[in-house]
C-alpha cells in the first residue's frame, strides 16, 4: 500500500479505534419483528458482553457512505455496497476473505501466527498474532461480531442504552440495541445501533449514523451467517509458489523519536483521539514508492510520512501546522512532522489532543 494510500486506510483504522467500529463489514436489511420476550437494556449490553461467540462461517456485506478516500487494495472502505466472507474458529483463529476487482485479500490467523496475502502482486506479510499492530481496516477486526462487541464495551459508559424493538437479521431473531451520546459527548456521530441474536447474543449488525443525517454512514452486518464447527484447514495458511514473503516490523509499544508511543489515545467513549505516527519506510508493504519518487519528492516533509498534496486542506494551531480531512463522521489530522490524529470527533477536539 502507498504511502498516500495509507491515509486513507489510517482514517479508518483510526476511526475503529476511536469508537470501536469495524470497517470490514456491513449488514442485510431487517425483516418484520419477530416476537420475542422483554430485556432491559443492562441486562442486553451485559449479555453481549458476556457472550462467548462459538465458530461460524457467513457472508457480510459492506454498505458504505463514509466519504473516505479511494484506498487500492480495500475496496470495502470506498462508498457502495461490496461482499465479504467470514469464518470463526474461536480461540483466535479466523480468515476473512475481501474481494476485489482484479483479485482478493486474505487475512488468516491460526492464534498463533496472522497472515495477510495480496493475490494481485502475490507478497504475504506474516506476524505474531495478538501483538496489536494496527493495520488496514481489513485487520483490525477479523469479524463483524467482535466489532459491534468492542463498540458496546468502548460506548456503554458514555451512552444513553434503550432497546427499540426487535427484527430479524440474517433469518435470525434479534433485539434492536441504541446506544446514543450522553450531552457531554464533543462527537459527529448520533447514535449506534446493534442487533443482538436473541439466543446467542452475538452481534449481528452494527448501524452508525452521523450528526445531522438520516441516513446510516455505515451499516454492518451478515446477510447469511451458519453456526457451528469449521474446517481447521481455513485457519493455516502456506504461501502459493512464487509468493514473496515478509514480516511485519515490530511495532508493539515501541518508542518514537518524539516520545509518543504508536496508538496513543486521549479521552475515552465517542469522543477518543488516536494519536499515532506516520510509517516509516518499509512499513508501507512492499508496494511503497513503486510509483517513483512518492514521499521523496518534498525535502520539507519527513522521509517516509505520507504525501497530503492531494488530500484535506491546510490547518495549524500551536501543535504545528499539517492538513485536516474531514468526513461526516470522522476527522483526521496528519501533522507535517508526522503525526497522525483521528476520531469520531470535530476538529477542535483533534487540536486540543495533539496540543497536549
Amino acid at each position: 500500500m502507498g504511502r498516500r494510500s495509507w491515509v486513507g486506510a489510517g482514517l479508518g483504522a483510526a476511526l475503529v479505534g476511536a469508537v470501536g467500529v469495524g470497517l470490514v463489514v456491513a449488514p442485510a436489511g431487517a425483516s418484520a419483528a419477530p416476537p420475542l420476550p422483554p430485556v432491559s437494556p443492562e441486562d442486553l449490553v451485559s449479555s453481549v458482553i458476556r457472550a462467548e461467540p462459538g465458530a461460524f462461517a457467513g457472508e457480510v456485506e459492506v454498505d458504505n457512505a463514509l466519504g473516505l478516500p479511494a484506498v487500492p487494495g480495500v475496496p470495502q472502505l470506498a462508498n457502495g455496497t461490496s461482499t465479504v466472507r467470514v469464518w470463526s474458529g474461536g480461540e483466535g483463529r479466523g480468515r476473512v476473505a475481501l474481494p476485489s476487482p482484479d483479485g482478493e485479500r486474505t487475512l488468516v490467523s491460526d492464534g498463533t501466527t496472522r497472515w495477510s496475502y495480496d493475490s494481485r502482486d502475490r507478497t504475504a506479510t506474516r506476524a505474531p498474532a495478538g501483538e496489536g499492530r494496527d493495520g488496514p481496516p481489513g485487520e483490525v477486526a477479523q469479524d463483524p461480531t467482535a466489532a459491534a462487541t468492542q463498540a458496546v464495551a468502548t460506548l456503554r459508559q458514555t451512552s444513553t442504552v434503550a432497546v427499540d424493538g426487535t427484527a430479524e437479521v440474517a433469518g435470525r431473531p434479534v433485539y434492536q440495541l441504541v446506544l446514543t451520546p450522553q450531552p457531554t459527548e464533543r462527537t459527529l456521530l448520533r447514535e449506534v445501533r446493534v442487533a443482538v441474536d436473541a439466543e446467542t447474543r452475538q452481534p449481528l449488525q452494527l448501524t452508525v449514523l452521523a450528526q445531522g443525517s438520516g441516513e446510516p454512514a455505515l451499516r454492518v452486518g451478515f446477510s447469511e451467517i451458519t453456526y457451528g464447527p469449521q474446517d481447521p484447514s481455513l485457519f493455516t495458511f502456506t504461501p502459493p509458489p512464487g509468493t514473496t514473503v515478509r514480516d511485519a516490523p515490530a511495532r508493539d509499544g515501541e518508542q518514537r523519536p518524539d516520545g509518543d508511543r504508536q496508538g496513543t489515545t486521549v479521552g475515552d467513549g465517542w469522543d477518543t483521539v488516536v494519536i499515532g505516527q506516520a510509517p516509516r519506510p518499509g512499513e508501507g508493504g512492499p508496494q511503497d514508492g513503486q510509483d517513483g519518487q512518492e514521499g521523496q519528492d518534498d525535502p520539507q516533509r519527513p522521509e517516509g510520512a505520507p504525501d497530503l498534496s492531494a488530500l484535506g486542506t491546510p490547518v495549524s494551531g500551536p501543535w504545528g501546522s499539517g492538513r485536516v480531512i474531514t468526513t461526516a463522521v470522522a476527522t483526521v489530522i496528519v501533522t507535517d512532522d508526522g503525526r497522525i490524529a483521528a476520531g469520531a470527533v470535530p476538529q477542535q477536539v483533534l487540536t486540543e489532543a495533539l496540543a497536549r
